[in-house]
């Protein structure tokens, strides 16, 4: 199939961008990657009366570090992530492991970040990152800039608190103190399906007790999920000890954790090949897998740093 008929802009400032949104009665789309939108233009599943891209806008491409958070704009693309140091710290690992599970190398190299928070899809990775970390997305419009925080941002598939006439212009997401381990664990199909089921997650840890912890769940729910539950059950939790294999006993926290979150935190929706009864044994299962991941990868962390400083 082709799209329908649509008109094209390409401004190249965010203030021109907001104005040719602002014509609400044309539907107006934003472009940045599009590795969604033109699908769905070309099946004419979306028909917007105009296509606003915002490639040519130098402001959106940039990604820095500032008052200890990493501002990402919105023309930066996922394959900026694939490298660990490209973010300071544990946040720049959390991110490298998330992004090799999304689609392929052609499509990370033309899709970006704030484009996924755009799309709010239920299984994008970078959504559950955002709403685990308590990220912040930046939009912009007639009236100036608003901040929003993720959990309040998405509403629902493809349903944020965006206004229409507004431009996501960046997405801010928290550094992580060097005392964090963070782990993602993402379960599918295929190698280029969506996610059935995906869990990131961030251990702080002090004296081997979890003083903090952070769970997102994607596609758990009609939207990225904090499993605030879940969470809850670790803090206060000893750390050091880790099953030889790969199973949790059931008493561990981790386990715990798991099952709190398949039960409490997530609302899973049926899919083909995944019921809802799969799902929550899926949740389980890779949120106590993903909180190993966050403790081993602190603990090599916590080693590497003890060689630097010898």
């Amino acid at each position: 199939m082709k799209p329908a008929p649509f008109d094209y802009v390409a401004p190249r400032t965010v203030a021109e961008a907001v104005a040719a949104l602002g014509d609400t009665r044309r539907k107006a789309q934003v472009l940045a990657g599009g590795q969604s939108l033109i699908l769905e233009m070309h099946l004419q599943r979306i028909r917007p009366g105009l296509v606003v891209d915002i490639n040519r806008i130098p402001e959106l491409d940039r990604m820095s570090v500032e008052g200890g958070e990493l501002r990402v704009g919105a023309l930066i693309r996922h394959a900026a992530f694939e490298t660990a140091d490209a973010v300071p710290g544990p946040l720049g690992t959390l991110l490298s492991r998330a992004v090799v599970n999304i689609a392929h190398p052609p499509i990370r190299s033309r899709g970006t970040l704030a484009g996924s928070f755009g799309w709010a899809h239920p299984a994008s990775e970078w959504c559950a990152i955002g709403v685990a970390l308590d990220a912040t997305v930046e939009v912009t419009g007639h009236d100036g800039v608003r901040a929003l925080a993720a959990g309040e941002y998405f509403l629902g598939p493809h349903r944020t608190a965006r206004r229409p006439e507004e431009l996501i212009t960046a997405v801010r997401l928290p550094l992580l103190g060097e005392r964090t381990g963070v782990g993602f664990v993402e379960h599918r199909r295929t190698h280029f399906c969506f996610a059935q089921v995906a869990v990131a997650a961030a251990l702080t840890v002090h004296d081997g007790v979890i003083g903090d912890a952070r769970i997102g769940l994607v596609n758990c729910a009609d939207r990225p999920v904090r499993a605030r539950a879940a969470e809850r059950t670790l803090l206060g939790a000893e750390c050091d000890a880790l099953p030889a294999g790969r199973r949790l006993p059931d008493d561990h926290p981790f386990a715990r954790a798991g099952r709190v979150a398949a039960v409490q935190d997530a609302a899973p929706v049926a899919e083909p090949y995944a019921d809802v009864e799969y799902k929550r044994q899926a949740i389980a299962v890779l949120v106590g897998r993903t909180l190993c991941e966050a403790a081993t990868d602190l603990r090599a962390r916590l080693a590497a740093r003890e060689r630097d400083d010898r």
